[in-house]
């Protein structure tokens, strides 16, 4: 091999926050604050706050390789953390405050956090939790200096340790191939696993994702992510948005209609990200109302699959282009985007349109995707050929965090756990996941199609499909809805909307109306929901 003779530059989460403070330092960052009001800088006063905060840690005693855990909303002093603890040469342990006690205390004991911040918000949790975190050496408090801090556990507070520090900093020249930041699995089965980012993974992610291909995002872009920066880092936001030089918009803990509507039409949002459940709150907010969405043009949709009707009610209601993706938190989180393509625009408006509502997104460069059968054979990428989604790529898993075997095959193809079909455009289409396919009378029903449906259905809200025992055919599918307000949608009317339009014996035996759980990441809780019904006999 002849080696190339060009510079070998690490590609850093620092490198993205030094290029933010030069390129576009101006650029506005707003923070809606725990107490409503908001917190305005830039993208520079941000850099030098994040300087100050690693001066902290430092004198704090954290090193390179140390893990620093947070329970935070959506605001600027979580993104600080986001830069100057990675910057550091340390690990941001980003932990979901909405799983139950017993998998955030394994979380971070299993990460062996050294130090905590948390938002006052959750004080309570600390409380509760405090005496078994069991390598928790020094608990942080994000709160102005004013607000008072009625707690029985001794924390140390954000902005005094801040005012203590100079914004004078050499970050240290890090491997870009060293870990960054730490994000744990929702453990809907078993415990969660820790999935461990590069700094080279996080970078070539925020990359990837700005691009015409897949968010499409540039400097006229103001940007809000309503995905939790605790989730898969807001699906890398944080960084996409400081490479393309957006103004940020942070909503902290306020994503109900109301509050992301004020925060829209009075900052110019143009581009808003988030799960599905909340743009049909959002929506619902908008109809009750009367009000605009103000500038907003495009929203980013994840997590679970998109219903039709939502994105129709934006995009001819409001002229709002709803992108759906699909990603996981062992792909830190980004896989395929539902962009459109001239091979797709041939065949009409319409028809494409149609097309990219039913797949989740097409190829990214970056994201290796395939089928495979159960045989282990390869499968044609035809868009009716499915199996098992494996992925691999430089932002995909390969270990789990204090795994003892790898993650992936000897090729490095991760399995995903979904049943997916790909198409000749490249456009991915998810069918079900492994756990939630239904096997009746030894043929396969898609839980997610028939949901995808069930949400057409006047008065439905949300749509959950699981497979319960049935005496003749050892399972079946139980739909259950969870109707929109005032509407009050029948069993026979739900049942009379979809045997037209599915395969006869994909129909479900029984319809419930009852409220849909959801997981801490805002998905249908189908494990629940298995939970609640499992005595249910069709």
């Amino acid at each position: 091999m002849i080696p190339g003779l060009m510079q070998a530059s690490p590609l850093t989460t620092t490198s993205i926050m030094r290029f933010a403070e030069v390129a576009h330092g101006d650029v506005e960052i707003v923070s809606r604050r725990l107490n409503g009001r908001r917190h305005r800088y830039s993208w520079a006063g941000m850099a030098a706050r994040a300087r100050r905060l690693a001066n902290a840690l430092r004198g704090l005693g954290v090193k390179s390789g140390d893990r620093v855990a947070t329970l935070a909303w959506n605001t600027h002093r979580h993104l600080e953390l986001f830069y100057a603890v990675p910057g550091l040469g340390a690990v941001l342990n980003t932990v979901n405050p909405r799983l139950p006690d017993e998998q955030i205390i394994y979380i971070i004991n299993h990460a062996e956090a050294g130090v905590i911040f948390y938002d006052k918000t959750f004080q309570p949790l600390i409380e509760r939790i405090s005496g078994k975190l069991t390598s928790i050496k020094t608990r942080v408090i994000m709160a102005d200096e004013h607000d008072p801090q009625v707690t029985g556990v001794p924390s140390l507070s954000y902005e005094a340790l801040l005012a203590q520090q100079t914004d004078t900093m050499t970050w240290p020249v890090l491997d870009e191939n060293g870990a960054s930041i730490l994000c744990y699995t929702s453990g809907t089965t078993g415990d969660p696993k820790g999935v461990l980012y590069s700094h080279r993974s996080v970078v070539l992610h925020a990359m990837a994702a700005g691009l015409p291909g897949a968010f499409g995002l540039s400097a006229f872009d103001v940007v809000m992510p309503c995905a939790s920066m605790y989730h898969v880092t807001a699906w890398g936001l944080p960084f996409v948005a400081a490479i393309n030089g957006c103004k940020l918009v942070l909503p902290a803990d306020k994503f109900d209609g109301a509050n992301l509507q004020e925060l829209l039409v009075d900052e110019g949002v143009t581009f808003a990200a988030g799960v599905p459940t909340i743009w049909t709150n959002f929506l619902e907010h908008l109809g009750r109302t009367g009000e605009q969405p103000g500038q907003l043009k495009r929203l980013l949709v994840g997590g679970s699959a998109v219903p039709q009707s939502l994105a129709n009610s934006f995009r001819l209601g409001y002229g709002i282009d709803i992108i759906q993706a699909w990603g996981m938190t062992e792909m830190c989180p980004l896989g395929v985007v539902s962009t459109p393509t001239p091979a797709l625009a041939a065949l009409g408006e319409a028809a494409m349109d149609e097309a990219i509502a039913a797949r989740q997104g097409r190829l990214l460069f970056g994201s290796e995707l395939k089928v495979r059968s159960e045989e282990g054979v390869d499968l044609p990428h035809d868009g009716v050929s499915d199996g098992a989604l494996l992925a691999r790529g430089p932002w995909t898993i390969e270990r789990y965090f204090r795994a003892d075997m790898r993650a992936t095959d000897d090729d490095g193809w991760f399995d995903t756990g979904d049943i997916a079909t790909i198409d000749k455009f490249g456009f991915m289409r998810i069918t079900d996941r492994k756990k939630d396919i239904i096997k009746s009378g030894g043929e396969w029903i898609s839980s997610i199609e028939i949901e995808n449906l069930a949400i057409c259905c006047p008065g439905v809200r949300v749509a959950a499909v699981i497979g319960v025992r049935h005496a003749k055919w050892e399972e079946r599918p139980l739909l259950v809805i969870e109707p929109h307000a005032g509407a009050h949608p029948e069993k026979s009317e739900v049942l009379g909307f979809l045997e037209p339009r599915m395969t006869k014996w994909w129909l479900p035996d029984d319809v419930i109306v009852a409220p849909v759980p959801l997981t801490a990441t805002g998905k249908i809780d189908k494990k629940l929901l298995r939970t609640i019904y499992k005595e249910h006999l069709l």
